[in-house]
């Protein structure tokens, strides 16, 4: 072996050790943010007071994290389905794709720890806000975009649509922030102009709750883009092994080994 072809293997080998070790650094440093996050929550953080749900207001903490990184996921899939939208690409459409994925778990994630927090604190779980029914809508968009992939084929029109449907997706993301400005509603507004404020340590578990779901967002947009990326790819070869004439495990001639 030449000392170029070993350079060139010892620097793939290289190359798939990293990659390999990537994941699970990765996934422990999530794991170690979740953790220290979840222990701010309960041993640094004070009780609020009745009005704002008592002990039901630590559920802020990982509430207003969980709406940013759905802000995240959807200006990934934003970005991935205007890039697909301009050269389509297998790589862009799975990024689009993934970011809708990880916006509906977080919306879910925010759709569900909001209306527990709500009934401590307005005595129902839901009330037609303005910040929760464009949240709703924008969830419901990025569930029918993925809704649309799975049932509806894997074709250039069904994936253009999509990518569409992940553009208007994100167009509501900056209503949802600014719908209580805009019209009011029930919705609290805790930090920025207006907000009520929080203590230091009130706001060092907030501020800390953004690292572990940033952390869970890129994993999750990760992972979905490899395995929309892979399958791409393998419904590619099937078609041009369709094409060659491999069908139901058949070979063609030139793969038959003679006796001779």
């Amino acid at each position: 072996m030449s000392a170029t072809n070993t350079l060139t293997t010892s620097t793939s080998h290289a190359r798939a050790s990293s990659g390999s070790l990537l994941w699970p650094i990765l996934s422990a440093l999530t794991a170690l943010a979740l953790g220290a996050h979840l222990w701010a929550i309960y041993a640094l953080t004070p009780e609020a007071q009745a009005a704002a749900g008592g002990l039901a207001q630590k559920i802020f903490y990982f509430h207003v994290p969980a709406a940013y990184s759905m802000y995240l996921a959807g200006t990934i899939c934003f970005l991935g389905s205007c890039a697909y939208l301009v050269r389509a690409t297998h790589g862009r459409n799975a990024l689009a794709q993934a970011g809708a994925e990880a916006a509906v778990v977080f919306g879910a994630m925010v759709l569900t720890s909001g209306p527990l927090w709500a009934k401590k604190a307005w005595g129902v779980y839901w009330t037609w806000d303005p910040r929760l029914t464009t949240l709703l809508l924008s969830v419901m968009l990025y569930f029918a975009m993925v809704v649309l992939r799975r049932f509806s084929g894997d074709g250039e029109a069904e994936r253009k649509f999509a990518a569409a449907f992940g553009v208007l997706g994100t167009v509501l993301l900056p209503v949802i922030h600014y719908s209580v400005r805009l019209w009011g509603g029930n919705h609290p507004t805790v930090v920025g102009k207006g907000g009520g404020g929080l203590s230091p340590a009130m706001l060092q578990t907030f501020l800390l709750g953004f690292v572990p779901m940033t952390l869970v967002c890129v994993l999750i947009v990760a992972v979905r883009a490899r395995l929309a990326l892979a399958q791409s790819r393998l419904a590619d070869a099937e078609e041009l092994g369709a094409a060659l004439g491999f069908v139901e495990g058949e070979a063609p001639d030139y793969y038959e080994t003679s006796d001779s």
